[in-house]
């Protein structure tokens, strides 16, 4: 049975989202019949940390996470797809046709559609869709914060500081976006992939 949370206008976004993950995680572990310190093992992290994390008393980093999740065999666009937000007054909900375009530098064949912006205390939490066009154009550029890539269609040559990754649908990327980085679509067919900006946020 799904669990809603009472009083719902006095949980915040951020704490819901932390329920959420933990709730997650806790069912997939079950599904997988794995106990807490199998899963923990398998992920390279400690059982006290992944308990938290269960159980909603810390949030993981996106390495953390990317490792939980690849010891479960689940696809980061199938995690966050199945986390659902039910409770009034924390719901972030943006139909396809309300993702709105955005410019950012002065590139070719580059279309990013904004998905969510979130302020989360230190950093802010920001995904959009980027629409990557054959034969797209710009130089490096660079990000204050970290970056999270999933391939949801196509490949690109993605050029991060020295080195270069042939990234294709179905697979993950994280960076520091410090690093001057740029994907180039050399195929004949579009590119679509999700990015989550962590930007950090100066106190």
């Amino acid at each position: 049975m799904q669990k809603y949370i009472s009083k719902p206008e006095y949980i915040s976004m951020e704490e819901y989202l932390l329920i959420k993950i933990g709730e997650r995680i806790k069912s997939l572990r079950t599904e997988n019949k794995l106990k807490l310190h199998e899963l923990a093992n398998i992920s390279g992290i400690s059982k006290g940390m992944l308990s938290k994390i269960e159980n909603a008393r810390s949030i993981p980093s996106l390495p953390v996470l990317m490792g939980i999740l690849q010891s479960l065999n689940v696809e980061p666009g199938d995690f966050f797809n199945g986390l659902k937000f039910n409770t009034q007054g924390s719901i972030v909900h943006k139909k396809k046709e309300d993702y709105h375009p955005l410019q950012k530098e002065d590139a070719i064949g580059f279309l990013y559609h904004e998905i969510l912006s979130k302020n989360l205390k230190s950093y802010n939490l920001n995904a959009v869709l980027l629409t990557l066009e054959p034969g797209n154009k710009r130089e490096m550029v660079v990000t204050d914060g970290l970056e999270f890539k999933y391939m949801l269609e196509g490949q690109v040559t993605y050029h991060i500081g020295d080195e270069v990754i042939e990234f294709k649908a179905g697979e993950s990327l994280f960076f520091d976006g410090r690093i001057p980085h740029v994907p180039i679509n050399q195929s004949n067919t579009t590119a679509v992939m999700l990015v989550i900006y962590l930007l950090f946020i100066e106190s």
